[in-house]
């Protein structure tokens, strides 16, 4: 079994604290590749929209690579100098594998660990809810499911509660949702091994797709670089933010 390398134990809140964006990483640093790979699994722990889990985690250390990925990145310093870059990635086209997969799960799940007399309904639930209706809100055809999915469930609102974030966009948006789900769980473990992290939305997506020999289907999220911080000059200054007052709102 694997096990974590510790310096010293930190509560979440101190690992919260510690998680800055680091612009510039000490390259004479090294980190441990194991460690990040096993900070990229516990974020598939995060929490998933119908557990679908639409994403890959593309983890690069090939220093070939590194360089390419760095031009993409438009040469910034947050990728220039990070020892490895994790190039997390939706992909909404596996709707169909990954929904079946998940209903197979579910009927082994149900029958190990439901009373015998609910099995049957359950299982119907679960065939119901990822045999057609997830096949049918991740289906995508120049926009034309989506707007078919909105001529159902704008009149059923008006009778009573309905999911209306159903076109093609707002279907993306739910995929993107949960990978950006999954690559802060991932942050948050990597500030856990006091290793350090910059998420980056600044880059050429269609060289990185070529990178990475993706498929079209896919969509970038975001690219996170890893590294030990290069002292004060790793991050920016104080962090900032808008006070708590402003965005705290009890009702």
């Amino acid at each position: 079994s694997f096990v974590f390398r510790k310096n010293k134990p930190m509560n979440l809140q101190e690992v919260l604290e510690f998680r800055r964006s680091v612009r510039v990483y000490d390259e004479a640093q090294k980190i441990d590749t194991q460690v990040v790979k096993k900070c990229l699994e516990l974020s598939t722990l995060a929490p998933s929209s119908s557990n679908m889990q639409l994403y890959e985690f593309y983890h690069v250390t090939h220093p070939e690579t590194l360089k390419k990925l760095s031009v993409a990145c438009f040469d910034q310093t947050a990728a220039s100098t990070a020892q490895e870059l994790v190039v997390f990635v939706v992909r909404q086209d596996l709707y169909k594998k990954r929904s079946q997969a998940v209903l197979q799960f579910e009927k082994e799940n149900i029958r190990r660990n439901s009373p015998a007399e609910r099995q049957e309904k359950r299982i119907k639930d679960r065939e119901l809810y990822y045999g057609k209706i997830m096949p049918f809100l991740y289906a995508r055809f120049f926009g034309i499911l989506g707007f078919f999915r909105k001529l159902i469930a704008v009149p059923v609102s008006f009778f009573r509660p309905m999911m209306l974030q159903v076109s093609e966009n707002d279907a993306r948006i739910v995929a993107h949702k949960s990978c950006g789900l999954a690559a802060q769980t991932f942050m948050v473990a990597m500030a856990n091994e006091e290793y350090d992290t910059c998420p980056m939305e600044g880059f050429d997506s269609k060289r990185v797709k070529n990178i990475l020999n993706l498929p079209s289907g896919s969509e970038i999220n975001m690219i996170i670089s890893c590294g030990k911080r290069k002292g004060n000059e790793g991050i920016w200054g104080e962090r900032y933010r808008v006070p708590f007052d402003e965005v705290y709102k009890k009702i």
